[in-house]
């Protein structure tokens, strides 16, 4: 089962390296693994380049294509500074008939990394849940892909999340735990009143400065951080969150579904 990634926002600007790496480097082992399974050396090399998916639903409602392509340029720049080979492109499921599209359902199964930037906080829920694209990103991180989500994107693979309607499920690939971006504007003590208003104080809060991420898999329970900022974890009923910063471990109560 592939790593889950949480990032809390400003994805894709200077100084976002740090976590991006991050995220290539975990999505470096499906793509070896399927360049291990090839007849010859160029054909190797060829299947070896990570196959990045960049999924911009939450911005349907504004530019995907330019979120889109904002993420693919990242991504090719990280990769080619590091000397590492990537495939990236944009997988456009941004209303119903595309979560439903075979051909783009086929691209995410495929895939070693898969992201979804921000955006909208309610729309990714709204297009992807029970869909063939969803459960086509389900079946990527079942043979280790990645799968990361920035901002909205972030929030939409917890438990919970807040849309402008109000709270509502969200994903739940992040089981016990909703996810707050863009912390370092706003004071710790709104998520934890905002989680206890809309019923929902048996929930921990994951709260990520910009441009700070965090990924699954170093260890149970424990998270790598990445990033100029902080990451914190703010337990159910806990006074004080614990805080993380680069290169350090965040320990994160969550559990991590299947699909």
């Amino acid at each position: 089962m592939g790593p889950i990634g949480l990032h809390g926002g400003g994805e894709f600007l200077a100084g976002d390296e740090l976590f991006l790496n991050l995220l290539l480097d975990a999505a470096a082992a499906p793509a070896a693994a399927r360049a291990a399974a090839c007849g010859s050396p160029a054909e190797a090399r060829e299947q070896g380049a990570i196959r990045v998916s960049v999924v911009p639903t939450a911005a349907a409602r504004e530019r995907p294509d330019l979120a889109g392509a904002h993420a693919v340029a990242a991504f090719q720049a990280v990769a080619s500074a590091r000397g590492i080979a990537v495939r990236a492109e944009v997988v456009p499921i941004v209303d119903a008939r595309s979560a439903a599209e075979p051909g783009l359902a086929g691209t995410l199964a495929a895939a070693d990394l898969i992201h979804l930037p921000g955006g909208h906080p309610g729309l990714v829920v709204e297009i992807l849940a029970d869909t063939l694209a969803w459960r086509s990103i389900l079946s990527a991180r079942a043979r280790g892909a990645v799968l990361a989500g920035a901002s909205a994107g972030a929030m939409a693979l917890a438990e919970w999340t807040w849309t402008p309607e109000g709270g509502r499920l969200a994903l739940g690939l992040v089981r016990g735990v909703l996810v707050a971006p863009h912390f370092e504007g706003l004071p710790r003590e709104r998520w934890a009143a905002e989680r206890d208003r809309v019923g929902r104080p048996d929930l921990g809060v994951v709260a990520l400065d910009e441009r700070t991420g965090v990924l699954s898999g170093a260890e149970a329970g424990a998270w790598r951080v990445a990033g100029q900022g902080r990451a914190a974890w703010l337990g159910p009923g806990a006074a004080e969150p614990l805080i993380a910063r680069h290169g350090e471990l965040l320990r994160i109560h969550a559990t991590l579904a299947a699909g």
